[in-house]
C-alpha cells in the first residue's frame, strides 16, 4: 500500500502533459506475457492494482499501438472501453470515488514496436535476435498497459513466455523457470517501488554469468571480452556503498548485447549495455549506469524538471569512481568538465530544463558540477553525510530539488536562498567553480 511519500500527484506534469492520468494511481502491475520473436509477436495479459486519487467515471490507461481486447474491472467483463493509438480509455456508470481500490484486467497483443518521440525511437525494439526494451522517459507503453507517470511507481510481477532457445531477462528479482513443448517460462518479482520507464525486458540468445553478488547476461560468444571490461563492477559496487550507502536494489543485473548500442540504458535493477561498451575507455559509462541505483531508481524524482538530481548524481558518481581506480581526482573531473561546460551555450536552467533539453549533456554535467560546488564550500566530511542522509532518508521515495536542499541546509546549514542555489539551479549562466577546499 503506497504512503504519502509514494503517491503521484493528481495534476498533469508540465512535461509530457499527454502521458499518465493523474486520476489514480497503481500500486501492483501483475503481467503475464508471451512472445514470440520470429513474427515479434506478443500477446499479454495486464493486471492492475488500482488507487483513486480523483473523483471520476473514466480513466485513461496507456497503450501505444497493441490491440486491447478484452477488458475486466474487479472481475467483471467491462465493455464501456475504447483505444485511440496512444490509450485505452474506460469509462464507468457509477462515479469511482477518491481511496477506491480494484483490478483492471486488459488482455492485448500485437506486434510491439519503438514509439517516435522528441528523443528519438523509444521503448520496445525487435532485434535481430530477440528484443529489448529502451523506455526512458515514456516508451512503457510500447509494451504494457500502464499509467506512464514518472511519479507514478509500482511493484511488479513479471511472468515471460518465450521459445525454449531464447533466455529473458526482466525487472525484478528472477524466480522460478519452468518448460513446457517447445517454450519455457520465465518468472521475476520487483517488492520496490518501480517507475514505468524503469520496467525493461530483453531477450535474446543470452546465458548467465555470475560476477561478484550480481550476474552478467550476455552471448557466449563475447563472454570473455565482457569478462575483462566488467571486472571493476564488485569493485564499484563497494566504492559506492562506501559513498552512497547500502545497494538498494533486489537485483543487480547487467545485460551486453551483441548488437552496437547508442547509449547504455539503465532499468530498475538493471542496466543495459551495447557490445561497443566494452572497450577499456568506458567505465565511466559502468559507472555511470551503477550510480543509477542509487539515484533514479531508488531516490527517485516526483516530476521530469529535476531530472539533474538523477543525472548530476550518477555524473558526479564516475568521478568517484576515476579517483577511487586510481584516475582523475573529482577535483580535477570536475575542472576538466567545467573547462568544457563554459564553452557551451548558456541558455539552460538546470532546476527546469525544458522537455527538449531533458537528456542535453549540460543538464548532467551541470548538476555534477553543483555538487562538486557543494562539496568546495562544505568540505568533503559534511558533502559525504549530505549524500549518505539524502539517499537514507529518500530510499525507494519521490523527491524535488526543494527535497535535497532542505537536506542540505539540515545537514550542512546552507539554506534553500543561498547563493550557491540561485547561482547553480536558477540562472542560465555557468558560475565560478570554487576553489579546492582541504576541510
Amino acid at each position: 500500500m503506497k504512503s504519502l511519500s509514494t503517491l503521484p500527484t493528481a495534476f498533469p506534469h508540465p512535461y509530457m502533459p499527454d502521458s499518465g492520468d493523474g486520476r489514480y494511481s497503481v500500486e501492483h502491475y501483475e503481467l503475464e506475457l508471451d512472445y514470440t520473436p520470429r513474427t515479434n509477436r506478443l500477446e499479454g495479459t495486464a493486471t492492475l492494482r488500482v488507487l483513486v486519487l480523483e473523483a471520476t467515471k473514466s480513466l485513461r490507461v496507456d497503450l501505444h499501438a497493441l490491440k486491447a481486447s478484452k477488458m475486466k474491472v474487479r472481475g467483471k467483463v467491462h465493455k464501456q472501453f475504447s483505444q485511440d493509438r496512444r490509450s485505452v480509455q474506460l469509462k464507468f456508470g457509477d462515479r469511482l470515488e477518491a481511496g477506491a481500490r480494484f483490478e483492471v484486467e486488459i488482455e492485448y497483443a500485437g506486434r510491439p514496436g519503438p514509439t517516435r518521440s522528441k528523443w528519438g525511437q523509444i521503448g520496445w525494439e525487435e532485434l535481430e535476435n530477440g528484443a529489448l526494451v529502451a523506455s526512458q522517459p515514456t516508451g512503457a507503453p510500447t509494451w504494457f498497459p500502464c499509467n506512464d507517470r514518472v511519479d507514478d511507481r509500482a511493484t511488479y510481477d513479471i511472468t515471460f513466455t518465450c521459445d525454449k532457445d531464447f533466455f529473458v531477462a526482466a525487472t525484478g528479482k528472477p524466480g522460478r523457470v519452468s518448460s513446457r513443448g517447445g517454450k519455457r517460462t520465465w518468472r521475476f518479482a520487483s517488492s520496490v517501488p518501480t517507475a514505468t520507464y524503469l520496467v525493461a525486458v530483453h531477450v535474446g540468445e543470452y546465458r548467465e554469468y555470475k560476477l561478484g553478488t550480481g550476474r552478467i547476461v550476455t552471448p557466449p560468444a563475447q563472454w570473455s571480452r565482457v569478462r575483462q571490461a566488467f571486472s571493476p563492477m564488485p569493485k564499484m559496487v563497494e566504492v559506492f556503498e562506501d559513498w552512497f550507502g547500502e545497494y538498494p536494489q533486489v537485483d543487480l543485473t547487467t545485460v551486453v548485447t551483441e548488437e552496437e548500442l547508442e547509449i547504455p540504458l539503465e532499468a530498475q535493477g538493471m542496466a543495459t549495455f551495447g557490445v561497443n561498451h566494452c572497450a577499456p575507455d568506458e567505465q565511466r559509462l559502468i559507472a555511470h549506469e551503477l550510480a543509477h541505483q542509487w539515484f533514479g531508481n531508488s531516490v527517485d524524482i516526483r516530476q521530469w524538471a529535476d531530472i539533474w538530481l538523477n543525472e548530476g548524481f550518477a555524473c558526479y558518481a564516475e568521478w568517484v569512481w576515476s579517483e577511487a581506480a586510481g584516475g582523475r581526482t573529482i577535483a580535477e573531473c570536475a575542472q576538466h568538465h567545467y573547462g568544457r561546460l563554459v564553452r557551451e551555450r548558456q541558455d539552460l536552467v538546470l532546476a527546469d530544463p525544458g522537455e527538449k533539453q531533458l537528456f542535453d549533456d549540460r543538464v548532467y554535467k551541470r548538476g555534477a558540477l553543483l555538487l562538486e560546488s557543494l562539496r568546495r564550500t562544505v568540505g568533503n566530511d559534511v558533502f559525504r553525510a549530505v549524500l549518505h542522509r539524502w539517499v537514507t532518508e529518500y530510499r525507494h521515495r519521490l523527491v524535488g530539488t526543494e527535497d535535497f536542499l532542505a537536506v542540505v541546509e539540515e545537514v550542512a546549514g546552507i539554506p534553500p536562498q543561498a547563493d550557491l542555489w540561485k547561482a547553480w539551479l536558477y540562472e542560465k549562466p555557468v558560475p565560478p567553480l570554487p576553489p579546492v577546499t582541504s576541510a
